[in-house]
């Protein structure tokens, strides 16, 4: 004895079933589809919270960060001599001068034949000091903007601080640790 009814849809699915053909619908359904939009080469549009564009004839999304992973991902091939991008050194020397390892040491070797190499390195250490200011100013200007008073202790207690940050006396730390930085110039 059945303790329950099969309903239309049951018996569609179980003659599927034996029949092989597992996959086919049970019912019908109606629905709603949207108009279909037409776009041309270079069109920008937004659809489900993403942009979107076409370019050379494929639908691309359109990604906030491709900039930055470009410059961060490694080709296949070296940009200056077309040779193959796959050895461990090369992604540390593309990040750093956009060519393989072979053409860094191709230019350096140049440029001590030529006798430029110490200008080079000091070159090399100016910048790198140059991003540590940049590095070390917006992180001032991060920690100056945070707006939390609420701190959590060693021992796991949430601690609530009172006052403001005097910003003169940070404006003046900052300055000396510019000039120090500036200072490591050669």
């Amino acid at each position: 004895m059945l303790k329950k009814e099969f309903t239309k849809r049951d018996v569609t699915r179980i003659r599927n079933i034996v029949k092989g053909k597992a996959g086919e619908k049970t019912t019908d359904s109606v629905g709603y589809k949207p108009k279909t939009q037409f776009h041309e080469e270079g069109d920008i549009w937004e659809e489900e919270g993403k942009k979107w564009t076409i370019k050379d004839g494929i639908i691309q999304n359109v990604v906030k960060a491709k900039k930055i992973r470009n410059e961060v991902s490694m080709p296949l091939f070296c940009p200056k001599c077309k040779g193959i991008m796959n050895g461990k050194n090369d992604k540390k020397f593309y990040l750093l001068h956009k060519t393989c390892l072979d053409c860094v040491i191709k230019k350096e070797d140049l440029l001590k034949k030529e006798g430029k190499w110490e200008e080079y390195q000091k070159e090399i250490h100016n910048n790198d000091i140059d991003n540590q200011i940049k590095e070390f100013k917006v992180f001032i200007e991060e920690k100056m903007n945070e707006q939390s008073n609420a701190f959590v202790s060693e021992g796991g207690a949430v601690e609530k601080w009172e006052g403001k940050v005097d910003k003169d006396r940070v404006n003046k730390y900052i300055k000396e640790g510019v000039q120090y930085l500036e200072s490591l110039k050669k």
